[in-house]
């Protein structure tokens, strides 16, 4: 069953921040749509995957992430 988690991602700065931290998300087995926003700082992801896992995707990608 696909579900939406908000993130909050901090550390971005740029639109290239921006698209590392989708390219990241995206690759995270399970993700199948994926929104980053520079300004609040944050993600939507859909998919199967968990939190855990997102969140150490954001956080390996050079950013700090928690649950929104």
């Amino acid at each position: 069953m696909s579900t939406t988690i908000e993130l909050e991602i901090q550390g971005m700065t740029c639109e290239h921040c921006v698209k590392r931290a989708t390219k990241a998300l995206q690759a995270v087995p399970g993700v199948s749509a994926v929104q980053v926003t520079l300004e609040p700082g944050s993600a939507k992801v859909s998919g199967t995957s968990g939190s855990g896992e997102l969140i150490k995707a954001v956080e390996t990608a050079g950013y700090k992430a928690a649950l929104k």
